[in-house]
């Protein structure tokens, strides 16, 4: 169907590109030091799963919307993080064998995280419950195509071809985000569409989403320093918490539940975040607001 084109064809294979893109820039001791050292990767994820939520919840209560736009919200922060924030972590020069572990890894685990925190959300916000499952065997095949093999192939050209791979290092750090752009300018104005979103709405909406957006990536910055990480990764985590995959979040609203109106949150948020995230970890870099690393983990 052509209304979702970019979603279902054009948006896998352009991350599924982006991911090998930033493959050749890895090595396997990168994806090595990640499992023998998994202090870092668990601790994001423990703030991607629990810290996350939490965060989206407290501002959910506190805030006064639509019920409906707090589901969606919830929904936001229910979804793993997406080669978006791969990319920025590429692109600010992080760990990303850490960020591309971080979303694999979650990406399975939210297949028992989505349901349930939607359950929970429907219960608490709109009184009303449904149950929605997640295709599993589909969706860790498509983690696995679109994370795991296409920067293990990048390695593999990086190790065969270390010459070419280092020529395209610079063009691939202008090329690549230029490309996710178009494809999710498609999926969320093509796909889904902004027809039904008044201005209104964009304003009511809007400010809560960047304060999630926000919190999140202090909140993931600061729990990694107080664990005291090493300085990179401190950096990742914080994308990696801060940016969820909202072509994923439009998916669950609009798709498994039905609700345009939920979707509109993830729409939202989808047209600013990758700017703001991206705007936040260069500041970190540039202003200095990171100190020197005196953690021993990878």
């Amino acid at each position: 169907m052509m209304q979702s084109l970019f979603s279902e064809y054009f948006l896998p294979v352009t991350l599924a590109i982006i991911t090998l893109g930033m493959g050749l820039s890895l090595t396997d001791k990168d994806f090595r030091n990640i499992f023998l050292q998994p202090k870092a990767v668990i601790i994001g994820l423990c703030s991607q799963m629990i810290l996350l939520p939490l965060i989206a919840w407290l501002i959910a209560r506190s805030i006064d919307i639509d019920p409906i736009f707090k589901v969606g919200l919830m929904i936001i922060a229910a979804c793993p993080g997406g080669a978006t924030s791969n990319l920025i972590t590429y692109l600010l020069r992080g760990n990303v064998a850490l960020s591309i572990s971080m979303t694999a890894l979650n990406s399975v685990l939210t297949l028992i995280t989505i349901p349930l925190v939607i359950h929970l959300s429907l219960k608490a916000f709109i009184h009303e419950d449904a149950a929605i499952q997640l295709p599993v065997g589909m969706t860790i095949i498509k983690v696995l195509l679109i994370t795991i093999v296409p920067a293990f192939v990048g390695t593999r050209i990086r190790k065969n071809f270390p010459d070419f791979s280092m020529k395209l290092e610079r063009p691939l750090r202008v090329v690549l985000p230029l490309l996710l752009m178009v494809i999710y300018a498609g999926v969320i104005f093509i796909d889904q569409g902004t027809g039904a979103a008044t201005r209104s709405d964009f304003m009511e909406i809007f400010p809560h989403t960047l304060m999630l957006n926000i919190l999140a990536m202090v909140s993931g910055f600061l729990v990694a320093r107080v664990f005291r990480l090493r300085v990179i990764n401190q950096f990742t985590i914080s994308i990696e918490v801060g940016l969820q995959n909202s072509a994923l979040a439009i998916f669950v609203a609009a798709s498994l539940l039905d609700s345009n109106d939920m979707a509109l949150v993830p729409v939202v948020y989808g047209s600013f975040s990758f700017f703001s995230t991206l705007l936040f970890g260069w500041s970190v870099k540039k202003l200095g607001w990171v100190p020197k690393a005196n953690g021993k983990d990878t």
